[in-house]
C-alpha cells in the first residue's frame, strides 16, 4: 500500500505540498503523518485514556500529564506539538531532572484513525546530539494498530523531513531486548553502530544505537 506524509505548511521555512510515498507490502491501508490538530484530538485523548503513551520512557504518568494539559487548554497543547524554535519548557527526564529543549515536533500516525505518534528533534547545524538525547527520532504505535508495519512506514516517512533539516543521517536508539523496534529500524536501512550504556537519567540500561541515512541508496 502507499503511505503519505502530511502536506506541510508554507510557514517558517516549511515547504508547501510536501508528499513522500512509502511502499510497504505489509501495510494494510494508507499511512500518513499528520500535523496534530484539534480536529483529531479526541482520538489522541482516547488513546491516552486506554493506556497508550507517545513516549515509552514516560509511562502512565506522562499520559496523565498530557490528559490534564489537554483538558486545561486543548488549543495550546496542539500548538506545542510543533516547536521548531525550542520555545517550550525544559524537558523532564525519567529521573525527574530537566534539560534544555531541542527544536523538534511530533506528528500523528494516521490510517483514517489515530495510530500513534512519531517525534523528531535535532540540534541545528550538526548531526550530533547532547548525551542526554537518545536519538533523533522516537515513535510509538497504539497497541491495537501494531504488527501492521505502521511503525516501519512512519519512520520511513519521517526521513525526508530530517533530510530537509540538513541531516545526512539520523540516529535511533532502542533497548537490547526490543526486537520489534530493531526490525523497524533495520527495515529502514538502519546500521548498528554501537551497544552503549544509557545515561544515568535513563537508569543506565544497555541500549543499541543505529544510524539511518536520510537519503536511500547512499
Amino acid at each position: 500500500m502507499v503511505g503519505r506524509v502530511w502536506p506541510r505548511q508554507g510557514h517558517g521555512g516549511w515547504p508547501l505540498n510536501s508528499v513522500v510515498r512509502c511502499h510497504l507490502a505489509k501495510v494494510e491501508s494508507p499511512v500518513e503523518l499528520l500535523r496534530p490538530s484539534q480536529e483529531h484530538l479526541a482520538e489522541y485523548v482516547r488513546a491516552l485514556q486506554q493506556g497508550w503513551t507517545p513516549n515509552h520512557t514516560g509511562g502512565p504518568e506522562l499520559a496523565k500529564k498530557e490528559l490534564a494539559e489537554i483538558e486545561k487548554d486543548p488549543a495550546d497543547f496542539v500548538a506545542r506539538q510543533i516547536d521548531r524554535e525550542a520555545a517550550g519548557p525544559p524537558i523532564v527526564l525519567p529521573d525527574g531532572s530537566t534539560v534544555p529543549r531541542l527544536p523538534g515536533y511530533r506528528l500523528w500516525i494516521w490510517d483514517g484513525e489515530f495510530c500513534g505518534a512519531i517525534g523528531f528533534r535535532w540540534k541545528p547545524g550538526t548531526t550530533a546530539l547532547p548525551p542526554y538525547t537518545l536519538g533523533h527520532i522516537g515513535y510509538s504505535v497504539v497497541p491495537w494498530k501494531r504488527q501492521r508495519g505502521y511503525a516501519t512506514a512512519a519512520l520511513g516517512l519521517m526521513l525526508p523531513h530530517a533530510r530537509e533539516e540538513g541531516l545526512e543521517y539520523v540516529e535511533v536508539t532502542t533497548d537490547v531486548e526490543n526486537l520489534p523496534s530493531q526490525k523497524v529500524i533495520l527495515a529502514n536501512g538502519g546500521v548498528l553502530i554501537e551497544q552503549f550504556v544509557k545515561p544515568p537519567q535513563y537508569g543506565g540500561k544497555q541500549g543499541l544505537r543505529y544510524r539511518i541515512r536520510t537519503e536511500r541508496g547512499k
